[in-house]
């Protein structure tokens, strides 16, 4: 009897939701039970903080994460005062933002290479990067808004017998 129903065809939902009631339910305890644990563990250096390094177009931005008052400073300089323009400031903010840690965390980053607004997408992608890694449980919030993705668009390299990189020289007929 017991063979007669391993070998049941399922031609409706109906039928699946009756075989997957037969299951034993010790697995899915287990899953709900681990479901609380983060998958990851917390990554901090010797002094409590979390290291990460973001990149976008020709910058990288080493990001260190500490718990704090929300201070964010940039190769040595207050956000305000590296980053003029408060739409950096707000791509900056995003990921804090999203996870609604604003104010909980003070950061120390030191960009080189680019210009500002790519320099600030650096700052993001580290920034998303070490709050992952402070708290695994917020990785799959940031992960979600695509944080933790690099962007890797980069300008398109200048050929030869062109003006720009694909532009051709002004035609001349005469």
């Amino acid at each position: 009897m017991a063979d007669e129903t391993k070998n049941e065809t399922v031609s409706d939902l109906a039928d699946l939701k009756d075989i997957a009631a037969d299951a034993p339910q010790g697995d899915a305890a287990d899953i709900a039970a681990k479901a609380d644990v983060p998958l990851r563990e917390q990554e901090l250096d010797a002094q409590g903080r979390a290291y990460a390094t973001g990149r976008r177009k020709d910058a990288t931005a080493r990001v260190w994460l500490v718990p704090g008052s929300g201070k964010i400073t940039v190769n040595g300089k207050d956000q305000e005062v590296y980053f003029a323009r408060p739409t950096l400031r707000l791509v900056i903010d995003q990921p804090f933002a999203i996870t609604e840690r604003q104010g909980q965390y003070d950061v120390v980053a030191t960009v080189r290479g680019g210009g500002l607004s790519g320099q600030a997408g650096a700052v993001k992608h580290g920034i998303s990067q070490a709050l992952a890694k402070y708290e695994p449980a917020l990785r799959s919030t940031v992960k979600a808004a695509g944080f933790l993705t690099r962007d890797s668009r980069v300008v398109e390299r200048k050929k030869y017998g062109r003006a720009k990189a694909r532009r051709s020289f002004q035609f001349s007929k005469r």
